[in-house]
């Protein structure tokens, strides 16, 4: 086998707005499986911290709650939540990943919103571990080429995406096994193509013989096996009972992750973990690819559109809503009209909500979930209605 494999792991972590409080209102054993979730992987980092390199992930309202005095409080008896964060901030072999703020599904949002979920992400992920990260995430992996300007605007190096939707420039064969340059209105990014096989077993369940196997099977039939290969895997790390179990020898980090490391360890591994942003340094992109619109398989969906998000009548109507509001946000935005500060705090207030109202949970869900992003809509239309009537009276 190729002796040159290197394995970038991934782990995206994300709750929607209020989540964390209802979890553990109304279902504490659930609460208690996911707070774990977070601490582990911030743990064992630390524990394998000469052999193990791998990527997280956190939605922007993710690290609100954690921030939230309340929630510190309430997950006190499960997690010290401060002592957590600090723990990431402390593991250098952990590569923070960025996202979107409220975990939006951005080809489906106005492109007007995108530059904003994308710089507050950022910043905040910034604020709490001392780092800017240097990839980005797409929340549900939904991506699209015209997305890449807004990326490369924010501060973004680099993009994990699906592997099946990468395509080659050129005519020759799709390699997922390595990075791409990918160019839209000018500006280009580099394409990190992720195996959505492995990928599906590292959240389901999976042993180092298995990943062993299966990656030799890959190497050997990739479009350039003696090449250097870089095998992406990434998933939920909460989601699942594989992550959720709490006897840790069972589950990912102690039936799969700790032993696969001590294979690395002590040289039985033909893969090394590696940070990309550390592979990037050594192994730019040379080719050029595109990125078909799409998101990752979810159930029976294959991720070529977006029907968990978008395929029922009301998925429809909410997304109508949302770019409906987002539009009318706008317009009085780029008026001409200095507004008091009461006027202006509210046209603060209802970009919260009109942001808020774009998590992609609000969709994912469908019929039981859309409400919440009404609710939100509504407490922005009441706040716009107050500053359009403030402008009407200044005009008339």
């Amino acid at each position: 086998m190729n002796g040159n494999v290197t394995h970038a792991l991934g782990l995206h972590m994300h709750q929607p707005p209020g989540n964390l409080r209802l979890l553990i209102e109304t279902n504490e054993w659930e609460a208690q499986q996911i707070i774990r979730c977070y601490e582990r992987a911030a743990r064992y980092a630390h524990q394998l911290k000469d052999v193990a390199f791998y990527h997280v992930g956190f939605s922007g309202v993710l690290l609100e709650q954690f921030l939230d005095p309340r929630m510190v409080d309430l997950y006190r008896r499960f997690v010290d939540i401060p002592a957590m964060l600090e723990s990431y901030r402390t593991a250098q072999n952990i590569e923070l990943i960025g996202m979107g703020y409220y975990h939006p599904i951005f080809p489906l949002i106005p492109q007007e919103d995108w530059d904003e979920q994308l710089a507050s992400g950022r910043q905040l992920l910034k604020e709490v571990f001392c780092r800017a990260p240097r990839g980005f995430w797409p929340p549900e992996m939904a991506f699209c080429m015209e997305m890449i300007p807004a990326l490369v605007r924010a501060g973004y190096e680099y993009v994990v995406v699906d592997g099946v939707h990468v395509r080659a420039k050129g005519g020759g064969k799709t390699d997922i096994y390595q990075p791409y340059c990918a160019t839209y209105g000018g500006k280009s990014i580099t394409v990190i193509p992720r195996d959505r096989d492995i990928s599906n077993a590292q959240e389901s369940g999976l042993d180092p013989s298995w990943f062993a196997n299966e990656i030799r099977h890959k190497v050997a039939n990739s479009p350039h096996p003696q090449a250097p290969r870089l095998i992406t895997t990434w998933s939920d790390g909460e989601n699942g009972g594989w992550f959720r179990q709490m006897a840790e020898e069972a589950g990912f980090f102690g039936h799969f992750f700790t032993p696969y490391m001590n294979q690395v360890r002590s040289g039985q591994s033909a893969t090394r973990t590696v940070l990309l942003s550390d592979y990037l340094q050594s192994h730019s992109a040379t080719e050029e690819a595109s990125v078909q619109t799409g998101a990752w398989n979810i159930g029976s969906a294959c991720g070529v559109d977006f029907r968990q998000w978008a395929g029922s009548e009301s998925q429809r109507q909410a997304l109508k809503k949302i770019v409906e509001v987002s539009s009318r946000y706008w317009k009085v935005k780029h008026s001409e009209n200095r507004l008091p500060s009461e006027a202006e705090n509210a046209l603060k207030q209802a970009r919260h909500w009109i942001l808020e109202g774009e998590t992609s949970c609000f969709l994912f869900w469908g019929d039981a979930w859309v409400p919440k992003l009404y609710e939100r809509t509504r407490e922005a239309e009441k706040l716009l209605a107050l500053v359009e009537n403030h402008i009407a009276g200044v005009r008339s």
